[in-house]
Protein backbone atom coordinates (compact mmCIF):
# COMPACT_ATOMS: atom_id res chain seq x y z
CA UNK A 1 0.00 0.00 0.00
CA UNK A 2 1.23 3.50 -0.82
CA UNK A 3 1.74 5.84 2.12
CA UNK A 4 -0.58 8.86 2.05
CA UNK A 5 1.19 12.07 3.08
CA UNK A 6 -0.58 15.37 3.74
CA UNK A 7 0.47 18.72 5.16
CA UNK A 8 -3.17 19.15 6.29
CA UNK A 9 -4.50 17.67 9.52
CA UNK A 10 -7.01 15.49 7.68
CA UNK A 11 -7.28 13.15 4.73
CA UNK A 12 -10.04 13.81 2.25
CA UNK A 13 -12.51 10.95 2.11
CA UNK A 14 -11.29 9.24 5.30
CA UNK A 15 -14.14 8.43 7.67
CA UNK A 16 -11.97 8.11 10.74
CA UNK A 17 -8.32 8.37 11.73
CA UNK A 18 -6.59 6.59 14.58
CA UNK A 19 -3.66 8.64 15.83
CA UNK A 20 -0.54 6.56 16.39
CA UNK A 21 1.79 9.34 17.45
CA UNK A 22 4.18 12.05 16.32
CA UNK A 23 7.11 10.90 14.26
CA UNK A 24 10.27 12.67 13.18
CA UNK A 25 13.13 11.91 10.81
CA UNK A 26 16.13 14.00 9.90
CA UNK A 27 18.90 13.87 7.35
CA UNK A 28 22.49 13.64 8.43
CA UNK A 29 24.44 16.83 9.00
CA UNK A 30 25.52 18.47 5.76
CA UNK A 31 27.05 21.70 4.55
CA UNK A 32 24.59 24.57 4.45
CA UNK A 33 24.09 26.65 1.33
CA UNK A 34 26.30 26.32 -1.72
CA UNK A 35 28.68 23.90 0.00
CA UNK A 36 26.00 21.20 -0.05
CA UNK A 37 26.07 18.42 -2.62
CA UNK A 38 22.26 18.43 -2.72
CA UNK A 39 19.69 21.22 -2.88
CA UNK A 40 17.27 21.77 0.03
CA UNK A 41 14.45 20.12 -1.95
CA UNK A 42 16.52 16.96 -2.32
CA UNK A 43 17.35 16.98 1.39
CA UNK A 44 13.62 17.38 2.15
CA UNK A 45 12.85 14.37 -0.04
CA UNK A 46 15.48 12.32 1.81
CA UNK A 47 13.95 13.30 5.17
CA UNK A 48 10.45 12.48 3.90
CA UNK A 49 11.53 9.01 2.75
CA UNK A 50 12.97 8.33 6.22
CA UNK A 51 9.74 9.58 7.81
CA UNK A 52 7.69 7.25 5.60
CA UNK A 53 9.89 4.30 6.67
CA UNK A 54 9.23 5.17 10.31
CA UNK A 55 5.49 5.37 9.68
CA UNK A 56 5.52 1.98 7.97
CA UNK A 57 7.43 0.50 10.91
CA UNK A 58 4.44 1.26 13.14
CA UNK A 59 1.89 0.10 10.54
CA UNK A 60 0.58 3.59 9.74
CA UNK A 61 -1.48 4.16 6.60
CA UNK A 62 -0.76 7.87 6.40
CA UNK A 63 1.15 10.85 7.73
CA UNK A 64 -0.76 14.06 8.36
CA UNK A 65 0.49 17.49 9.41
CA UNK A 66 3.73 17.08 7.48
CA UNK A 67 6.19 19.86 8.20
CA UNK A 68 9.88 20.52 7.55
CA UNK A 69 12.32 22.43 9.70
CA UNK A 70 16.01 23.15 9.59
CA UNK A 71 17.04 21.21 12.67
CA UNK A 72 20.02 23.38 13.45
CA UNK A 73 22.95 25.31 12.17
CA UNK A 74 26.26 24.93 13.95
CA UNK A 75 28.65 27.77 14.53
CA UNK A 76 31.23 27.79 11.72
CA UNK A 77 33.92 28.43 14.34
CA UNK A 78 33.39 24.86 15.64
CA UNK A 79 33.62 23.03 12.31
CA UNK A 80 34.97 25.51 9.80
CA UNK A 81 31.65 25.55 7.92
CA UNK A 82 27.95 25.96 8.58
CA UNK A 83 26.13 22.67 8.96
CA UNK A 84 22.44 21.88 8.96
CA UNK A 85 20.07 18.98 8.75
CA UNK A 86 16.52 18.94 7.49
CA UNK A 87 13.90 17.34 9.72
CA UNK A 88 10.49 16.11 8.62
CA UNK A 89 7.76 15.73 11.23
CA UNK A 90 4.18 14.54 11.15
CA UNK A 91 1.48 12.54 12.84
CA UNK A 92 1.30 8.86 11.92
CA UNK A 93 -2.30 7.63 11.55
CA UNK A 94 -4.33 4.61 10.54
CA UNK A 95 -7.29 5.18 8.29
CA UNK A 96 -10.57 3.66 9.46
CA UNK A 97 -11.90 0.88 7.28
CA UNK A 98 -15.48 0.91 6.03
Amino acid sequence: MTMIVSSDDRIEGARSLTMLGRIRAATGWHAAGRGSRLRDGEWKEAALQQLIRRAKDIDADAIIGLDYVIDGVTDPDDTGMKLQRIAATGLAVRIGRV
